[in-house]
């Protein structure tokens, strides 16, 4: 019995080993026959990562071809995954990010410290408060793609889960929130293999250097060459060309189906923004190969492509000529209070020839003073002839000559006596200043200014067809220009009802010589103004003239449209001309505008302000040239001027140049026919 048994357990025991060795001779045919392509393959590994080069924007020039924003080539640092220590090894990686620090700070490199977090003079921790957009960057910081923190989470809880989150210990609270701003960085711009991040901007050539050197030291960091941009004179249209600014990723996520790179620039504001399609370039590839002895080759394999060139219709020369004017009676005015804009715009097509701001800034200086510059309470960075609204003042008194004139209420002949002061409806209105100009047709009302004649002009006339005309020349309404402008409020009895108040007739008095309701930009009044001055076409306002495509070389010009025609009869106009005519021949801007070569027609006005409990008055001027074929409007206001006579030195100075330096202007010049 027990030998049975003994030879029964010897038995099973062998089939076991039979079938463990089978087992494994399985295994093993499946690893050397069956399975050794894949492995193979896996032995044989290379690894391809594509990293995007930035493309250059492209260039804007004036109109005659002069350089206004190019772009200079400079070195910025990047990490690059491809090198950098595994998002596992922390510890390497602050060790890096730590020797990039000492490196740039002994260069004076300013690096990148996005993180929203910053030691108070007491040395505690706290939010930033100064910054473009901090209460933005602070809700991004506490997001769940970032700390993943409460909305009411404390400086102190940010600082210590950034600490935590990217195992930032063993140094200083300084230092560990220099590195933390670094490790931010990374994590916010979506560091990987194919997209590396931008550190350090415009560094110096001591900085490269070393970095090119001691690779070991900075692991991960490369030198990238980059194309920034470039002011010939920073000075010169600030509001027109606008800014850039590093893409973030938010806009990153929307646009990088359309070619955007996380490290590319975009335009921010004026024709840098407005023209950001035809700005961008086309980004070009650079591949990576990591093969399985970890060998690594790059190869360029899409060459980037530059932006196209933007040509502007304003003349470089012209436009320095206007800051410089504004600027100067600005300062006479009031060096510490006045400010004030400046239009010059062709008759014929719309074009914007030259458009000024006052107090104005520096381009170079953008970046680094922004903070400075948004919290002046003076708005620099304000663009007064595209943003701002004022009163007009007696300027509109032609759009009341314009309705009643083509409606009929009043005719060539048609005179009104001013008494300088007289009731209306139990109110007393007075004149201008309260002068008696006795008789007065429409012609010498415009050029005296007369508030009377246009207070019954308005009765007879009434708000709808003023305020229809006025639609008609574009006033209260957006231009159409490229860059960010306001629409302005056109006086009307739906707009004070949309906003609560309610109209009286005294309202249809006042609109009608530019008060009331009525806040126009110095965009619309050189519109309005190139509107009159034409006959009545209203052009669409524009500051691109063409666009000169960078791959081929062609020029797309910007086409010339009308938005409205108005059909005034020639009597409606020689009636609106000869009065405007007589404001530039012996109204208050004659002294200066009998001094030039070229005949010119104009209206003045001033609208009441009240500054430090003080009345002051804004002045206004509108001027067309030459009178006899108008090629040129010109729209002027200087805040507490007083009277917009004051500004006609400038508006003058504009003229002269225009026709000193167009040749085909000075051919259309005085001819010695007036009125």
């Amino acid at each position: 019995m027990k030998l049975r048994y003994k030879s029964s357990r010897s038995t099973i025991s062998l089939v076991l080993i039979i079938a463990i060795v089978l087992g494994f001779a399985i295994d093993l045919y499946k690893i050397q026959i069956r399975d050794n392509e894949y492995y193979a393959k896996q032995n044989n590994t290379v690894d391809t990562y594509t990293v995007p080069i930035e493309a250059a924007r492209g260039e804007i020039v004036d109109r005659n071809g002069n350089s206004l924003v190019t772009n200079r080539q400079g070195n910025s640092i990047i990490l690059n995954a491809v090198y950098f220590p595994s998002a596992k090894d922390n510890k390497r990686r602050n060790e890096i990010i730590y020797n990039l620090i000492k490196l740039f700070e002994s260069n004076d490199e300013e690096f990148a410290q996005n993180l929203p977090l910053e030691y108070d003079k007491s040395g505690n921790i706290r939010f930033k408060r100064d910054g473009q957009n901090i209460e933005q960057d602070i809700e991004t910081m506490k997001s769940a793609d970032m700390l993943n923190l409460q909305h009411y989470a404390t400086a102190q809880n940010c600082y210590d889960a950034v600490m935590e989150k990217y195992e930032i210990e063993g140094y200083d609270k300084i230092t560990a929130l220099k590195i933390g701003n670094i490790r931010y960085e990374l994590t916010r711009l979506l560091f990987s293999y194919e997209n590396p991040v931008t550190i350090a901007d415009d560094v110096s050539n001591e900085t490269v250097a070393k970095i090119k050197e001691d690779k070991n030291t900075y692991l991960g960091a490369d030198v990238q060459v980059v194309a920034y941009r470039e002011y010939v004179d920073g000075s010169i249209a600030p509001h027109i060309l606008g800014t850039v600014r590093k893409i973030n990723a938010e806009e990153y996520e929307e646009k990088k189906d359309d070619g955007y790179n996380i490290t590319d620039q975009i335009g921010e504001s004026g024709i840098e923004q407005a023209m950001e399609s035809a700005l961008k370039g086309t980004p070009g590839e650079l591949t990576i190969t990591v093969d399985k002895d970890g060998n690594i080759t790059e190869e360029v394999t899409k060459k980037p492509i530059q932006g196209n060139t933007v040509v502007l219709t304003i003349d470089r020369d012209l436009q320095v000529i206007a800051q410089n004017k504004l600027k100067e009676v600005c300062d006479k005015v009031d060096s510490l209070s006045s400010a004030g804009a400046v239009v010059v715009e062709d008759c014929n097509n719309g074009e914007i020839l030259a458009a000024a701001s006052y107090p104005t800034y520096n381009l170079n200086d953008y970046y680094d003073k922004y903070d400075q510059l948004s919290k002046n309470s003076r708005n620099p960075l304000w663009s007064r002839f595209a943003l701002g609204t004022y009163a007009p003042g007696s300027t509109f008194k032609p759009v009341t000559a314009a309705a009643a004139l083509e409606a009929g209420t009043i005719n060539s002949d048609t005179t009104y006596v001013c008494e300088g002061t007289k009731e209306f409806f139990g109110q007393p209105f007075k004149c201008l200043h309260g002068n008696a100009h006795g008789t007065e047709n429409v012609r010498l009302a415009l050029k005296d200014s007369c508030n009377m004649f246009f207070y019954n002009t308005a009765l007879d006339t009434g708000i709808d067809k003023i305020d229809e005309y006025a639609t008609a020349f574009g006033l209260g309404q957006k231009t159409g220009i490229e860059i960010a402008e306001s629409s302005g409020i056109l006086s009307s009895p739906d707009n004070r009802e949309n906003a609560g108040g309610i109209w009286r007739i005294g309202d249809t008095m006042l609109t009608a010589i530019g008060m009331s309701d009525n806040l126009f930009t110095p965009l619309q009044l050189a519109n309005y103004c190139s509107t009159l001055a034409n006959g009545g076409t209203r052009y669409e306002v524009h500051l691109v003239k063409s666009v000169i495509e960078a791959s081929s070389g062609i020029v797309n010009d910007k086409n010339k449209n009308a938005v409205d025609t108005m059909d005034l009869s020639q009597n409606t106009l020689d009636n609106i001309y000869q009065g405007m005519r007589m404001v530039a021949t012996s109204g208050g801007p004659s002294l200066i505008y009998d001094q030039l070569s070229t005949n010119v027609a104009c209206k003045t006005g001033t609208s009441e302000v009240i500054v430090n409990g003080v009345k002051r008055n804004n002045g206004f001027l509108i001027t067309y040239a030459p009178y006899e074929k108008p090629e040129i409007a010109i729209s002027s206001v200087v805040e507490l001027a007083g009277s917009g006579s004051e500004t006609a030195e400038m508006t003058a100075e504009i003229i002269k140049y225009w026709y000193q330096n167009n040749t085909d202007a000075k051919n259309n010049q005085k001819t010695g026919i007036l009125l």
